[in-house]
């Protein structure tokens, strides 16, 4: 694989006016990587999406995909460039074929490559049983399903999907996730987002912005680690509550104990450790040592949705 992003954003600025709706955006997305664009509502997802594929002209700083200018060489990107925006410009009284067949034409497509590839994306977005219904009678799962198809007609190598699960139910929500993962690798896709486990579920790296201004780049994995300067586990024993404070407290690395009493003589108990030592062996040991029954032991880590409030907050220093 190429080390040459296909994606490059350096120092991207967008006004409003006077208004900065995004303010010296950076950063890379590599060729076959499914990168995660999170944040809340007007933090500035969709206006960098816009930028990247063409729509909207940056006021300061620079776009690239695969090496062209999205000023410079708009056309050249556009051709590079499935987008399929939040709400998805759908003509409701054409079939699903029409509709790719016309999307096709636009994109200056053979009628030859319409047809290979009207069949090609109807099977990979599973509209197979749409395919001659009319657009404006599918549900909006189906809707969105036709939207991806239309981003992917003609083989971009790139796809920004602009919160493609936003208002589908639960089930739509999975599928078009699953959808969603596995057109990475064939292309470089961003998904910009709200919705916090779409991030852990479909992504392998996520930047969070806020404001406009990103306020961090990494793997899901990897953001609580960064996060805290501490290891939490959680035990439930069965036992004398104070020996068993006394003794989890004596284990080396443990800084704090606390506990809430449950029935049968069972007390839960909430540890702190020092970030990087795994301390589960050794209280397991301490509590085996004392006859009592442990019930429970676990690492806890951070939810990404303790993660976001953390970075997005202007509480947190």
């Amino acid at each position: 694989m190429s080390t040459q992003p296909m994606i490059e954003v350096d120092h991207l600025t967008k006004y409003y006016g006077d208004f900065p709706a995004i303010s010296d955006v950076t950063f890379n997305v590599a060729k076959g990587e499914v990168l995660g664009f999170l944040g809340p509502n007007a933090a500035g997802k969709t206006t960098t999406m816009r930028v990247i594929t063409g729509f909207l002209p940056p006021s300061q700083g620079t776009v690239r995909v695969a090496g062209y200018d999205v000023v410079a060489d708009s056309l050249e990107v556009r051709r590079l460039v499935g987008y399929m925006p939040e709400t998805v410009p759908l003509y409701t009284d054409m079939t699903v074929k029409d509709y790719l067949a016309f999307m096709g034409t636009i994109r200056g497509m053979s009628r030859k490559a319409i047809e290979r590839r009207k069949s090609e994306v109807t099977e990979v977005c599973h509209l197979e049983q749409y395919y001659g219904s009319l657009i404006g009678k599918l549900s909006k799962g189906f809707r969105q399903r036709v939207g991806i198809a239309q981003a992917i007609l003609h083989e971009p190598e790139v796809l920004v999907l602009d919160e493609p699960t936003i208002g589908i139910d639960p089930i739509q929500v999975v599928e078009t996730r699953q959808l969603i993962k596995s057109l990475g690798g064939q292309h470089t896709v961003i998904v910009s987002t709200h919705i916090l486990p779409e991030v852990s579920m479909i992504c392998e790296r996520v930047i969070i912005i806020h404001e406009g201004e990103i306020v961090t780049v990494d793997k899901p994995e990897n953001l609580a680690a960064r996060l805290e300067a501490t290891e939490h586990i959680n035990m439930e024993v069965r036992g004398p509550t104070a020996a068993v404070v006394n003794v989890l407290r004596s284990v080396p690395g443990v800084q704090d104990v606390s506990f809430s009493p449950q029935a049968d003589l069972k007390a839960r108990y909430a540890l702190v450790g020092r970030r990087g030592e795994d301390l589960r062996e050794a209280l397991a040991k301490a509590v085996v040592e004392h006859g009592w029954g442990l019930v429970e032991l676990a690492a806890v880590s951070m939810t990404l949705e303790q993660i976001f409030l953390r970075l997005t907050t202007a509480e947190e220093a």
